[in-house]
């Protein structure tokens, strides 16, 4: 183990994870739903409530939430926080948190959140706020967005609707196998084609779900991590980068941040992306794996259409891709990063059931926040990886 572009290379683990709520979950409110997936994190990983002491959260509807749920929970955490990156906040929370362990500012940190759009709807779904030079035209926010993106791309690189079908499909195929995911019914390509337009060139089935879901993880340095419930998955790089706001303002709509993100975090870990066993990379829309393939390197830019091709990325192929089933097929409940970070630690511990990954030693998660103009990149690897 050792410091590697300002990193504590696999100096903090994740010891404990959880999920808590997919799909529906009435009744319940998000701070509590957060509360619930914690607590089951730290049973998860043998530690007490009590000895948490830094808080890492993002609630959907709270700017206050940090406090809100440290206040929930009984907690005075030393550091706490929370990002509004939208949904690569939680692997950013990863990064500090590790930095955070390793100056010994904190000895055990929480990540958690919970929402329930589905069953308790806000008042505005989605990113409401649009911005004076975009508000003329009408736009979905943020699915109006992404389908620009993903027009760019058609045109730039001849990628085509079925070949961003592929992804739904694929994502569906593994949700399949989890049967924790909300939606498992059979989906293939004609299916996507065919259904309801929201935003040339994407239809309903190349969005992601909007339900209710919670999830949690517990960081700890590596030391103490051995001595806990289950085996430690060591962080051993994370970076993130913001390149604009509005997506007018994104400086090339094909290329996000994870092409800084990506590298700095590889770097960090000492390894490549051809080296992953599980790629967990946000799927709020078709396009969005399509672009952070490329961006993170696992293909060349233009080539994230044909790499996901003829079920590359579907069971059995050739990258384990969202072996959740994803945020088009498992969860997305408004922030979808910490589902990824959970999927990921639980392939690695190998704990996934019909859907897990032979001998996984080496995960990357890829947060997206905004309309692709927050990205964040967790390269995460078991002890043999050390």
């Amino acid at each position: 183990m050792s410091m590697i572009n300002g990193f504590p290379r696999g100096r903090a683990a994740i010891v404990g994870a959880s999920t808590y709520g997919i799909g529906q979950c009435p009744g319940v409110s998000a701070v509590d739903m957060a509360a619930r997936a914690a607590l089951l994190a730290l049973a998860d990983a043998g530690i007490a409530l009590s000895e948490v002491d830094a808080l890492y959260t993002s609630a959907p509807y709270e700017a206050l939430g940090g406090m809100e749920l440290a206040e929930y929970l009984g907690l005075t955490p030393k550091v706490t926080d929370c990002n509004r990156t939208g949904g690569s906040a939680f692997e950013i929370y990863v990064q500090q948190a590790a930095l955070a362990l390793e100056a010994g500012l904190i000895d055990c940190a929480l990540i958690a959140y919970g929402s329930n759009p589905a069953s308790n709807p806000p008042p505005g779904v989605g990113m409401t706020r649009q911005s004076p030079w975009e508000a003329a035209y009408k736009p979905l926010a943020p699915l109006s967005s992404y389908a620009l993106a993903a027009s760019r791309h058609m045109h730039l690189y001849g990628t085509t609707r079925e070949q961003l079908a592929e992804v739904a499909v694929a994502a569906r195929q593994w949700a399949q196998l989890n049967p924790e995911a909300a939606v498992r019914d059979p989906l293939c390509v004609e299916d996507v084609l065919k259904a309801r337009m929201v935003s040339d060139p994407l239809t309903v089935r190349d969005c992601c779900l909007f339900n209710d879901g919670a999830a949690a993880v517990v960081m700890v340095r590596a030391d103490r991590a051995k001595d806990c419930a289950k085996p430690p998955i060591h962080v051993l790089g994370a970076a993130h980068a913001v390149t604009h706001r509005e997506i007018s303002s994104m400086p090339d709509l094909t290329v996000t941040g994870a092409a800084i993100s990506g590298p700095q975090a590889f770097a960090q870990a000492g390894v490549r992306p051809a080296d992953m066993d599980v790629a967990m990379l946000y799927d709020a829309f078709t396009i969005t794996p399509i672009l952070f393939l490329e961006d993170l390197g696992f293909c060349p830019k233009g080539e994230g259409g044909r790499f996901v091709s003829g079920g590359h990325v579907a069971p059995g192929g050739g990258l384990a891709l969202n072996t959740n089933g994803g945020g088009l097929s498992c969860v997305h409940p408004g922030m979808y990063g910490l589902f990824l970070l959970v999927e990921a630690t639980r392939q690695l511990r190998g704990e996934c059931g019909e859907r897990q990954i032979d001998n996984a030693r080496l995960a990357v998660a890829h947060g997206n926040g905004g309309v692709l103009s927050s990205e964040a990149t967790v390269v995460l690897g078991t002890a043999a990886t050390l």
